[in-house]
């Protein structure tokens, strides 16, 4: 068995595409175990109307527009765990890849310049530079 961590987040695009890389491996569907990752980034607001990230972890459930993708992926045999995490999106993939002892990672991201990576980062980047296991990326 396969065990492949999905991120997974607010925009359904780039989750349904990573699920689509997920659907075309080959194989028998029953034969994949996907953890799906939502990370929660961490952060604080100051001043007045002071509040943190925790909050809204608290009361964020997990992606509604990652749902019925997930149950696509699972009527087609494939085991899904849910899993909400808290903290730098980057660090907790790889944390939790390490965890789950994951075979891969398949991420979905969106197509940035040089310059936009290293002025606001890129969490695809991090990750398939630090990985442990490969990771397999679907690009806009």
């Amino acid at each position: 068995m396969s065990r492949i961590l999905l991120p997974v987040g607010l925009d359904e695009q780039r989750t349904e595409r990573a699920a689509e890389v997920v659907s075309s491996l080959p194989g028998d569907p029953a034969d994949l175990e996907v953890v799906a990752l939502d990370v929660v980034r961490e952060f604080d607001v100051t001043g007045e109307g002071e509040f943190s990230s925790d909050e809204v972890f608290e009361k964020r459930e997990f992606p509604e527009s990652a749902e019925a993708i997930l149950a696509d992926l699972e009527a087609e045999g494939t085991t899904v765990e849910k899993r909400r995490e808290h903290g730098d999106p980057a660090e907790t993939i790889l944390e939790v890849a390490d965890e789950i002892d994951a075979d891969f990672i398949v991420m979905s991201g969106r197509e940035r310049s040089p310059t936009g990576k290293a002025l606001f980062g890129s969490v695809m980047q991090s990750v398939l530079l630090s990985a442990d296991c490969p990771v397999v990326s679907a690009i806009d």
